[in-house]
């Protein structure tokens, strides 16, 4: 899932989930929330697709990036991530 956002074509948050996770679920419905109302832009991306990312993120997610840089992970916190989005 790729929502609007910045125009530069990259997106700002990275979230990694997996399938029947609610956890992650909320995440998504957190980072859909906040990069809407910012203008941002998010891309979800399923682990079970890459065993380097079951590997390394199976017992964290859902995993928020920002800007490449690893943000959050099991909850989402809507302040912090609005924070780290408005630099």
């Amino acid at each position: 899932m790729v929502a609007a956002g910045t125009g530069n074509g990259s997106p700002r948050v990275l979230l990694l989930s997996r399938p029947g996770c609610h956890l992650c679920e909320d995440a998504r419905a957190v980072i859909a929330r906040v990069t809407a109302e910012l203008g941002e832009s998010f891309e979800e991306r399923d682990i079970t697709a890459s065993p380097s990312d079951l590997s390394q993120y199976s017992d964290m997610i859902p995993v928020t990036f920002v800007d490449g840089i690893q943000h959050d992970f099991w909850h989402v916190s809507e302040d912090r991530l609005r924070a780290a989005l408005r630099g």
